[in-house]
């Protein structure tokens, strides 16, 4: 297997964003690009290809059908309807399942026994478990890009706040990546101080928090509103699980992974987004914080909204 080696299904305006994004870093040696339209795979990766000798490491870059991820390290599903102003995640579910579901089975037969699949199409925390579901394969390999972005977003927010480096703030969103996600104040620190203590200082209080939390859960609405698509930033965390995936970092990022039980049996059989650690082989360890219990009551419903939308699917 080569090691450097990602496959991406999915040539919309997240899959080509993500392609770039790994175009232009340094964890990837070779880019695969399936699309039912090859001709815009292939228009995209001869686009970036011309780029290559102004890159740092430059990589091979072309289209290819299912038969040409054989190989790959990675293989990121991002195929699937483009979420609408006006629509949620969840409304998505029943025109992508079913695109998902033929994905996963038309890419099976081609991956090999250590690749890993990451799931980045939406609502990812239900399709990521059609995924699993169909490849049938150790769920450590299996996992969606979660609330990955969602974090990022809070962290940022924190960190206009704040007037601090978002890199410095430890905050993590879990659950739904979607209207359910919950942001963990009880367990955010900066510089040690917990972020309650923090906020204070700037003359804010809880209900400033809240306000921020709203608003990153509501900053794929406003995107969508404006452009019609969020695309850079989720290609950045792409990015940003790939690398640690690659280089086998074992960083702890909020990912969807599959979840047997926590909380006391409170959630069971469902992808959903905790800090896990991502390194080469995949999902280590998935962490399950402690909460306030107005956080855990949030986490269960979220993780219940989640199991009502598989349960639709039949697919338990």
């Amino acid at each position: 297997m080569n090691l450097r080696k990602v496959s991406i299904i999915g040539d919309g305006a997240v899959g080509s964003s993500i392609a770039f994004a790994l175009a232009l870093g340094h964890a990837v040696n070779e880019i695969v690009i399936v699309d039912l339209n090859r001709d815009k795979a292939e228009g995209d990766a001869l686009d970036m290809g011309d780029g290559m000798s102004l890159v740092s490491v430059p990589k091979e870059i072309r289209a290819g059908g299912y038969e040409d991820i054989a190989g790959s390290h990675v293989v990121i599903v991002a195929a699937g309807a483009a979420q609408k102003p006006g629509e949620t995640r969840l409304d998505l579910l029943k025109k992508n399942a079913s695109i998902v579901s033929s994905v996963a089975k038309d890419m099976k037969p081609f991956l090999d026994e250590g690749t890993i699949v990451l799931v980045v199409s939406n609502p990812v925390d239900v399709l990521t478990y059609v995924v699993f579901k169909e490849l049938d394969i150790d769920p450590r390999r299996v996992f969606g890009s979660g609330t990955v972005l969602d974090t990022s977003r809070l962290k940022v927010a924190l960190g206009e706040e704040l007037d601090i480096d978002p890199r410095s703030i430890h905050s993590f969103v879990v659950g739904e990546h979607g209207d359910s996600e919950v942001a963990l104040f009880s367990s955010s620190f900066v510089g040690g101080k917990p972020l309650e203590e923090a906020i204070s200082l700037k003359g804010k209080s809880r209900d400033d928090l809240d306000s921020i939390a709203l608003k990153v859960k509501n900053a794929a609405y406003e995107i969508i509103a404006r452009k019609g698509a969020t695309h850079y930033a989720v290609a950045i965390a792409v990015a940003r699980i790939v690398s640690s995936i690659l280089n086998d970092e074992n960083t702890v990022l909020t990912v969807s992974s599959y979840v047997e039980s926590a909380y006391e049996g409170k959630l069971k059989d469902v992808y959903i987004s905790f800090p896990s650690v991502v390194n080469g082989a995949g999902i280590k360890e998935t962490f399950f914080p402690s909460l306030s219990l107005e956080e855990e009551e949030a986490v269960v419903s979220s993780g219940r909204t989640l199991l009502a939308s598989i349960d639709g699917l039949g697919i338990r």
